[in-house]
């Protein structure tokens, strides 16, 4: 069983970290790089480590140093539009812990990494004390990341119901003191 070491990136781990975001968005959501969803991929340190309120954990495999998995929060609320505007009313910026970049290579899945990421950025969201809640939203066309958000959050909107098929984003609140 491998060992994993979990702790905020130092730049020193942004490309591994940019390298694990870059090869999922490819991979599981097949879109590719989008700059208008995936700006903070390409400079991580401006999105998550300059901001005071901002985070960007790595996983590390302690047996080869190398980054297997990333968890990101910052303090910015779901934009309207592209989101729907009851949910940018819902979760303002400032006052919203948005859960980002919750990755886990495939080799390295299925090992609790995920877990212990949102564990570590919901205690980060507690400590900064100016978070009233934690939202995120996730893609349920990867593999897994439906059962494992639903295992720990709540549904608060569900765009395959409102769409008509033409979204398929599923967006929820995760209790900060779980």
């Amino acid at each position: 069983m491998r060992d994993y070491s979990i702790r905020a990136a130092s730049p020193d781990e942004l490309d591994g970290a940019r390298a694990v975001m870059l090869d999922t968005v490819y991979r599981d959501f097949r879109t590719g790089y989008v700059p208008r969803w995936h700006g903070d991929i390409v400079d991580p340190a401006a999105a998550y480590l300059v901001p005071p309120r901002h985070t960007l954990l790595v996983a590390l495999d302690r047996e080869n140093g190398t980054v297997v998995a990333t968890g990101a929060l910052d303090s910015r609320g779901p934009a309207h539009p592209p989101n729907p505007r009851e949910l940018a009313e819902r979760y303002p910026s400032g006052q919203t812990a948005q859960l980002r970049r919750i990755y886990v290579r495939p080799e390295h899945r299925r090992r609790g990494l995920a877990r212990r990421l949102v564990d570590e950025l919901l205690a980060f969201a507690a400590a900064d004390g100016g978070y009233r809640s934690v939202y995120l939203h996730t893609d349920p066309s990867v593999p897994g990341a439906e059962p494992f958000w639903r295992s720990i959050g709540k549904v608060v909107h569900d765009e395959r119901e409102t769409t008509g098929g033409a979204s398929g984003v599923v967006h929820f609140e995760i209790p900060m003191g779980r």
